[in-house]
């Protein structure tokens, strides 16, 4: 195993290279990663604004915004930007997240500059008409329905979250509440697009077959022009420290119940240096591939959970959770499965996690790392969640080094800290019975984050 792991690194330290940044004088940030394998390239452009920054009443403007950014320009019709990328052989989309919205294309090299042309124009000639939003916050009420109010899962996990954190913005889903999107107006995001979508609030990230120097006159051409703007960045509430364990219960129709258990912790920053590698290594003991223990004690040995999710994200604008999540089996108990998640975590508050279980933990989470970075999409997305969260980049580079430092002690140590009962928020599914007819939609899958 350590020569399997050492092998694994060395593969890793080899594919290394440069980034290389500038920033313009407008305030946009600009980040090029080469990799020469084939002669494409990935451009994203990220823009720090997210759920995260919505008040109350406007929950899902950010979602939103990032669907109108398809529908045309002072220059471009509805569509026309993505019929142009396909044009050029090339891919695109966005997505919009807690903490950022992005939007990205993949293109052979020789077409990046269309990239940035049609970037830069909607970054501030935005149509936004009334007509078009009236269209489509139709499509997002109805992508509302479909991914969650008709998947009882989903319901569950908005429940948990809403209940989870008590004033923090990440109580409210990334879609919105259907009420907000019903009072919605096409003024409103206007505002939001004048707030928030200027070059000084965003970070361009390229990663292919490219030249930083290239990347970077291209840039100074589209985007330089693109004036600063102030941008006026709310106060997000900070979350109150939980003092006793919070409960709350779904009714659904759906085949099995389903169990979702949430403990405050930090995530990474600069004055916090080990604490989040320590809790993702914790994550790792309880649910890192089929040798971890909740697949192996849980699942397969005692039956009792046909699925186990564990999930922790250490980058983050605000602080997060660490969830664990699952189905019983059929014929078990959710009880039973709540008892199971409770005493692994007692496990690893009370005894150190082995020698033996820490390599073959840090062996997996490099040679994940090593088998993701064959992407120059997931390269990118690395680039641009720390430039967006304020983090290092030297950390795309470093993450898997600070993890191999882990201790046993200090695993225990975190879940000594903050895996404790007054820290904790249970959510549980109990489902009502199908209706002849009524669509199922099985529960599971790590749908909080």
């Amino acid at each position: 195993m350590q020569r399997t792991f050492l092998a694994i690194l060395a593969l890793l330290m080899s594919g290394c290279a440069a980034i290389h940044e500038k920033t313009l004088d407008n305030g946009l940030r600009v980040i090029v990663k080469e990799d020469h394998r084939s002669p494409v390239m990935v451009s994203q452009i990220w823009y720090k604004v997210g759920s995260i920054d919505e008040p109350e009443g406007l929950t899902g403007i950010s979602h939103a915004l990032e669907h109108m950014m398809f529908k045309g320009t002072a220059r471009l019709k509805p569509n026309e930007f993505s019929q142009l990328i396909a044009e050029q052989g090339g891919r695109e989309n966005a997505f919009t997240s807690y903490d950022y919205t992005a939007y990205y294309q993949q293109l052979e090299k020789s077409r990046m500059s269309i990239s940035f042309e049609l970037e830069a124009d909607r970054m501030q000639n935005l149509a936004l008409s009334a007509e078009e939003f009236a269209k489509e916050i139709q499509v997002v009420m109805e992508e509302r329905r479909l991914r969650t109010e008709d998947q009882p899962d989903a319901v569950l996990g908005e429940k948990f979250m809403s209940v989870t954190y008590e004033k923090h913005s990440y109580r409210n889903p990334i879609i919105g509440w259907m009420s907000d999107l019903e009072r919605m107006k096409v003024e409103d995001l206007r505002r939001w697009y004048a707030r928030y979508y200027a070059p000084n609030n965003a970070t361009l990230v390229v990663v292919g077959d490219v030249k930083p120097s290239e990347i970077f006159a291209l840039s100074e051409k589209y985007f330089g022009p693109v004036p600063r703007r102030a941008v006026s960045a709310p106060a997000i509430p900070p979350e109150p420290a939980q003092t006793q364990e919070r409960r709350t219960r779904v009714a659904a129709p759906a085949e099995l119940p389903h169990i979702i258990l949430g403990y405050h912790v930090p995530v990474l920053t600069r004055d916090n240096e080990w604490e989040p590698y320590a809790l993702a290594v914790a994550a790792g003991v309880l649910d890192g591939g089929n040798a971890a223990r909740l697949s192996r004690e849980v699942v397969r040995e005692r039956r009792i959970a046909a699925t186990v999710n564990v999930d922790y994200t250490p980058i983050a604008r605000g602080a997060n959770l660490f969830v664990l999540e699952g189905t019983p089996s059929q014929g078990r108990r959710i009880q039973e499965l709540e008892q199971a998640f409770r005493a692994q975590i007692a496990r690893l508050r009370e005894e150190l996690v082995s020698e033996q279980e820490l390599r073959r933990i840090k062996a997996q989470v490099v040679a994940q790392d090593v088998y993701e970075r064959d992407s120059m999409y997931y390269q990118a997305m690395q680039l641009g969640r720390l430039a967006t969260i304020g983090l290092d980049l030297s950390l795309m580079e470093d993450y898997s080094k600070h993890l191999q430092n882990v201790t046993a002690e200090q695993v225990r140590a975190v879940v000594r800290k903050y895996l404790l009962d007054t820290n904790l928020t249970v959510s549980v599914l109990d489902p009502l019975p199908i209706k002849a007819g009524q669509k199922s939609v099985p529960s599971g899958g790590a749908h909080v984050h």
